[in-house]
């Protein structure tokens, strides 16, 4: 199975002066369709077998089985069927594993995978109603229902990722993306969105929203720690709350070598982990290990690293765990989620998309993954191959 292309919109921030107030999620992702379509205008839409879309919370216009809607709304034929799916931030990337396993049975030659997330209109636990005996058996610990609670929870178990480092590495984020955004690189991948608001108009969103240009550790050291008392998760060293779409769109390689469609990169395999719910930022690590076990591969096989950024701290633990050094300028190199964002569910094909912007610029790396640890205790890692690759040494 193969990556063609993929895009997303800018992201936004969440909340009634986000620049995606007044924007529809199900507007957002058929913008993204309709981008993957015009950029590869050799493939008749007819072709496409699945469109399969995540959303994490799944009601009002991130309801009724997006994946559908999206389509019919995107103008794709009424043939093309689609489905919504949730594995909550790690929703795009189970569209693209997902579908991808067709793909690989022969179910499908192309599909269409991605997520949206309007985290504004439909905030994180929004119309959930967890079972009390999560809490009364003692099956999980209450704070694992908190997201930035088991940032802290994760603290605790590694201590020696200290807030400083954790200021530090968001810092370094924000300085990357800024200096990729500067070259041009990230504009690459955006499909500029019509935005209205009540009291400024119309608008065209063209660039990401939550950056924080000129951001340094000393600029992030006295902000408030919301999860705990003289904690260390706070607003500068975890991604915001965001509103953005994503998508791209896989084949079967054959299938895109007849229709002369690009391959941006190979899927070699995948793994999910459950881990503790109270500390589910770990979950990449036993996704990774188990995916590099099942791919016989290993840590030193890796040549580039796209790892979510939902805390600071989760992405340290990891790097920890493998002997990465932090400042390590294959993990992450235009920044990531605590920069531009983290519209929970469309994560996973932004992170999938410059992996293989990376790839076609770094011919002398072979494997590269994209990892991201996901709500209420897991962990998701894909490892791809770079079709660009050159026998060189990574």
């Amino acid at each position: 199975m193969v990556f063609v292309d993929g895009v997303r919109t800018p992201f936004g921030k969440a909340g009634p002066k986000g620049m995606y107030a007044e924007t529809r999620a199900d507007d957002m992702i058929v913008k993204v369709i309709r981008e993957l379509l015009r950029r590869q205008p050799d493939l008749p839409p007819e072709r496409i077998d699945e469109v399969a879309i995540a959303a994490t919370t799944q009601i009002g216009d991130q309801g009724l089985t997006i994946g559908r809607t999206a389509a019919l709304l995107a103008g794709l034929p009424k043939s093309v069927p689609g489905f919504a799916i949730d594995r909550m931030c790690a929703g795009a990337m189970t569209s693209v594993t997902a579908t991808a396993g067709s793909i690989a049975f022969g179910a499908y030659d192309f599909a269409i995978a991605g997520g949206v997330e309007h985290m504004g209109s439909h905030p994180m636990g929004e119309g959930v109603d967890p079972n009390p005996r999560f809490v009364s058996d003692k099956l999980v610990d209450p704070s694992a229902m908190v997201m930035g609670s088991t940032a802290e929870n994760l603290h605790d178990r590694y201590p020696d990722v200290t807030k400083q480092r954790t200021d530090a590495y968001a810092a370094r984020s924000q300085q990357r993306y800024e200096a990729a955004a500067a070259a041009g690189r990230i504009a690459a991948d955006l499909a500029p969105v019509a935005t209205r608001s009540t009291e400024h108009g119309w608008g065209l969103a063209t660039t990401d929203e939550p950056p924080r240009p000129g951001t340094t550790e000393e600029s992030l050291y006295g902000l408030k720690t919301p999860f705990r008392p003289h904690g260390r998760v706070t607003p500068g060293n975890a991604a915001g709350l965001n509103d953005g779409a994503t998508g791209c769109l896989i084949a079967d390689e054959d299938s895109a070598a007849e229709l002369g469609l690009p391959v941006g990169m190979r899927l070699v395999g995948y793994s999910f982990a459950g881990v503790e719910p109270e500390v589910m930022g770990v979950g990449p690590v036993p996704a990774t290990e188990k995916a590099l076990q099942r791919a016989g591969l290993s840590i030193d096989d890796i040549g580039l690293f796209e790892i979510n950024e939902a805390f600071a701290v989760q992405v340290l633990a990891f790097l920890d765990h493998f002997g990465i050094a932090e400042d390590d300028p294959r993990v992450n190199p235009w920044g990531g989620a605590i920069a531009c964002g983290h519209p929970l569910a469309s994560s996973g094909v932004r992170l999938m998309t410059q992996l293989s912007r990376h790839f076609a610029e770094n011919p002398d790396v072979r494997y590269g993954i994209t990892t991201m640890c996901i709500g209420f205790g897991m962990g998701g890692t894909v490892i791809w191959e770079n079709p660009h690759y050159n026998g060189g040494t990574q």
